[in-house]
């Protein structure tokens, strides 16, 4: 598995990997300290298996600039490990298309069960957020919220389906505990996202936990 760490702060760098390789024991680390050394490191010909990387780095160009990195590492997990907890950092990230936000304020355990979660496919977001979120929402979006889990469009197929969403489980992964084709499960994903008005999985995940809310 090869890492990408992207933060100014090398001591935190250091503390980040030692606890990568408690996870991940045969991963290899690649380094950067501010936003322009992460872009080349995405533009020196490796695709890295996942990207952590803080916000407002030096040369940090706003949130667009995560979208930078997507373009030279398609399909790769970008997750912001930031000192901000501040829910318009939180809902920029992921508007952005990162795939969690760590806080670094995180105990040593969360910190590890978020990798952890994150390694394994999964979305972690800090506890909290989504509620402080719709705490902060218009009523009428909380009404709009509760019309649409009492409906929401969804079979009960398509819950099972945003259920494991949820769990951070693959489309093969579905497929298996479903007893469904792969292509049957991305039929499902596709009018889960359509039902939600949701463009990914992210945003998916954040939409499962406001109807168990």
């Amino acid at each position: 598995m090869k890492i990408l760490i992207g933060d100014d702060h090398l001591l935190f760098r250091e503390g980040l990997r030692r606890l990568l390789e408690q996870l991940q024991g045969e991963a290899s680390f690649v380094e950067a300290g501010t936003f322009d050394e992460v872009l080349n490191r995405c533009r020196a010909g490796v695709t890295f298996d996942i990207i952590l990387m803080d916000l407002h780095m030096p040369n940090w160009p706003g949130f667009d600039g995560l979208r930078e990195i997507q373009a030279l590492q398609p399909g790769v997990p970008v997750v912001v490990v930031s000192a901000s907890e501040a829910l318009g950092d939180i809902r920029g990230a992921l508007d952005h298309g990162a795939t969690g936000y760590i806080p670094k304020s995180s105990s040593v355990k969360v910190m590890m069960g978020a990798l952890n979660l994150v390694f394994s496919g999964g979305i972690y977001l800090p506890p909290g957020a989504l509620t402080a979120s719709m705490d902060a929402a218009p009523r009428r979006r909380s009404i709009e919220i509760a019309d649409r889990n009492a409906g929401y469009g969804l079979t009960q197929r398509q819950r099972e389906v945003l259920e494991c969403l949820r769990l951070g489980k693959s489309n093969k992964q579905i497929a298996y505990e479903l007893g469904l084709s792969e292509g049957t499960v991305k039929i499902h994903v596709t009018a889960i996202f359509k039902s939600l008005g949701v463009k990914n999985r992210t945003q998916a995940v954040i939409a499962a936990a406001a109807m168990s809310a």
